[in-house]
């Protein structure tokens, strides 16, 4: 028997929210249709009817799914049709997924999965909040355990207020993107990236939008209170207690030696014989169940970790509870590379590499959102070797892809724009090694980096991660976490900034949520510590960006031509355009607006390309001197062609500054030579002069008049530069 349908609708920042129940996926154990403006995402949420066997965590699954139709855009792919998600559907997973899990019992194991299905999509309301919202509805209602609702929005900071929800006009011009998940008295997740903001902004940002949820979350419960199923009972997969008391009886001793160190390689070592023991004298009387042993090693080291910190403020690798760990910073690693830059904190350690690139490598997305290119770009590695294991490399998985989006989130709103530095920008962050936060290791990396290849950056920016132990009332915090206390904490906040603010922000929890007291904290002892980061061991090393790009990186020119003329530039099926790049060994870029970039490695090349491009698009001046290919020969002179399709005649007598019997005696087919223009007629024909330019630059003196004094030569003068209308900027 089918649902009855229902309908509920509310506000949220002067927007219709309507949620719709029992219309549609009724065999789902919880969904709904929420719309939001003209965005609209069917959320759904169902769970096994059994556990999985044999795994040590809750199975959830939340996929966010773009469906191009949604925007009116038929997929670019050679099928047509959707394929793997896309980075920014991954990171709305992420985003949706960090605040519902902590909610759901740790001991449950049946798999549950989510879906956020966008089918329409108003440009004034994010998709990736209406779907967070309405998988909060579905999961509520459904009969899945879990501990919400939850409630989310974004937030912006605009002309110096904060606003609730921007639309998209408030989003162009935004200081601040910031995403914040809430309970009914909890702040669950924080996602933000921000134009160097204060602590303070950024914490009344996140405090406005909590009290935006706790609104949103009790109209969930009205939804709840309406339809919402009866929460069915689950298998627990906590091990006996009585097992774990016998675990920690026998090892709790040889775990506390074990995890009495700094560094992680020595800490494995020492786990290997406890882990024997254990099995050793416990396996038989738990034939049954031997692998909840291991689960209780897992949580005897937990409690061990734990009780330290809360109870000895003591830390595994014995620090300080605001040390960070030794920290070390280097540049230049890689010969060839335009830019490389390592970060090591601790056991961790990040190499960023940066390689620039023409315009045209700039990356094209196909997604639901209005962004169809991307001119910088973050790449984050995890190899196996990193953290000691082996396993074949599959390509990014989802953490790869937040870490690596996190850490570009972080330098944006330092990069400069494309009129100032007309690059194409590729960072990658290889982590050589991984003992806790290496997504912070990238972001200082990436600055490092950056600097090296000469990119005029705004700021440098620093990265650091604070961690939570809580027990009931009770709560600390620490900075600059290492792995063990991420495993076994609660909290990871990540904070990204310069001296000036914050850029960015990533909170993983595995409690319910935060006060404001910790939130206030956690910012504070991030601030300080990214202050010391860059003053105290990155800046030594190199204080700002240099001033030359690296010999091998690409030389950009730009310049703008009259829209009216890119069609003369590029030519019938392209031809002009490829015959320019074959002939200058460059690469041309022409925007709609009139744009033109040429990028090379000789700059030489890439010069000659651009007075070529300057000389098609602007009309020849009487008097202006070219460099031009001698095309033609005929018996009265020679055709010159000074660009791609401008080509004049040079008479005989103005071959040459000595008197020409034969055109061949001064030029041939394919020579390169200068010209002066001398007239240019009513039908634009061109009549050119050797012997004036060669007098004019060269210095040459004509037969007729030359004598025994030496003729002091003229300056060399940029053939293709006399002209009006160029815009010729060399880009270092």
């Amino acid at each position: 028997m089918f649902e009855e349908f229902k309908k509920f609708e509310t506000t949220l920042a002067g927007r219709p929210l309507v949620v719709e129940t029992g219309k549609m996926a009724q065999l789902a154990g919880g969904a709904c249709m929420i719309r939001y403006g003209e965005t609209e995402v069917l959320c759904t949420a169902t769970m096994s009817d059994k556990p999985r066997e044999g795994v040590d965590f809750f199975p959830l699954s939340v996929d966010f799914e773009e469906k191009l139709y949604s925007v009116g855009k038929i997929p670019g792919s050679f099928q047509r049709r959707e394929g793997r998600a896309s980075e920014k559907a991954v990171l709305a997973s992420r985003v949706i997924d960090r605040p519902i899990r902590p909610l759901f019992p740790k001991d449950m194991r049946n798999d549950v999965g989510v879906v956020a299905t966008v089918m329409s999509v108003d440009p004034d309301c994010l998709p990736e909040i209406t779907a967070m919202i309405g998988v909060s509805i579905a999961v509520s209602i459904s009969d899945i355990p879990w501990d919400g609702p939850i409630g989310g929005v974004s937030v912006g900071l605009v002309d110096g207020e904060i606003v609730i929800n921007p639309n998209f006009e408030q989003r162009e011009k935004t200081d601040m993107a910031v995403t914040v998940a809430s309970t009914a008295d909890l702040v669950a997740m924080i996602e933000a990236g921000a134009n160097e903001v204060s602590n303070e902004v950024m914490f009344d940002a996140i405090m406005k939008a909590h009290e935006e949820n706790r609104k949103i979350v009790a109209f969930i419960n009205e939804i709840k209170a309406a339809v919402g199923k009866e929460k069915v009972p689950f298998e627990s997969n906590d091990p006996d207690p009585a097992m774990y008391e016998d675990v920690k009886n026998l090892v709790i001793e040889d775990v506390r030696f074990a995890l009495d160190t700094d560094d992680k390689r020595i800490r494995d070592e020492r786990l290997r014989p406890v882990v024997e023991k254990m099995h050793a004298a416990l396996d038989e009387k738990y034939a049954d169940a031997t692998g909840k042993l291991d689960e209780c090693l897992y949580k005897l080291q937990k409690y061990v970790v734990r009780r330290w910190l809360l109870d000895d403020n003591k830390r595994v690798d014995g620090r300080g509870i605001d040390e960070i760990r030794p920290l070390n910073a280097q540049v230049d690693l890689l010969s060839r590379a335009h830019g490389s830059g390592m970060f090591t904190r601790g056991q961790t350690q990040v190499l960023t590499v940066t390689t620039l690139g023409s315009i045209r490598d700039a990356q094209n997305l196909d997604g639901i959102d209005e962004e169809e290119t991307k001119r910088y770009m973050h790449h984050y590695n995890f190899p196996s070797y990193s953290v000691g294991e082996t396993r074949p490399s599959r390509g990014p998985g989802r953490r790869e892809i937040g870490h690596g989006a996190l850490a570009e989130r972080a330098l944006l709103p330092v990069i400069p724009s494309i009129e100032e530095f007309p690059y194409a920008l590729r960072l990658v962050s290889e982590v050589l090694s991984s003992n806790g936060s290496t997504s912070q290791g990238a972001v200082c990396g990436s600055t490092l980096s950056l600097m090296a290849a000469g990119v005029p950056i705004k700021a440098p920016v620093a990265g650091i991660s604070c961690g939570l132990v809580t027990e009931g009332e009770r709560f600390m915090t620490m900075v600059d976490i290492q792995g063990l206390e991420d495993f076994f904490g609660d909290m990871d906040f990540k904070v990204a900034g310069t001296h000036k603010g914050i850029t960015a922000i990533q909170m993983d929890l595995k409690v319910r949520g935060l006060t404001p007291e910790i939130i206030k904290e956690a910012l504070e002892k991030t601030y300080k510590a990214r202050l010391y980061i860059l003053d105290d061991i990155m800046l030594p090393v190199i204080a700002k960006p240099r001033e030359e790009l690296s010999k091998y990186a690409p030389k950009m020119l730009t310049t703008k031509i009259d829209v009216e003329k890119i069609g003369d530039v590029i030519g019938k099926q392209g031809k002009v355009i490829q015959k320019i790049c074959a002939e200058c060994n460059c690469k041309i870029d022409v925007e709609e607006d009139g744009s033109i970039f040429v990028s090379s490695t000789d700059l030489e090349g890439a010069q000659r390309a651009l007075n070529m491009i300057e000389t098609i698009a602007n009309d020849p001046e009487i008097g202006a001197i070219y460099k031009g290919i001698v095309t033609r020969l005929m018996s009265f002179g020679a055709f010159v062609e000074i660009a791609p399709g401008k080509e004049g005649m040079v008479h005989i007598s103005h071959l040459d500054v000595k008197r020409t019997e034969k055109v061949e005696d001064a030029v041939n087919v394919g020579d390169e030579v200068i010209v002066k223009v001398l007239e240019i007629d009513d039908q634009g024909r061109l009549n050119l002069s050797r012997r004036e330019a060669l007098i004019e630059v060269e210095g040459l003196v004509p037969e007729n008049t030359l004598s025994d004094a030496p003729r002091r030569p003229a300056p060399r003068r940029d053939f293709n530069n006399n002209r009006r209308g160029g815009n010729n900027n060399n880009r270092r």
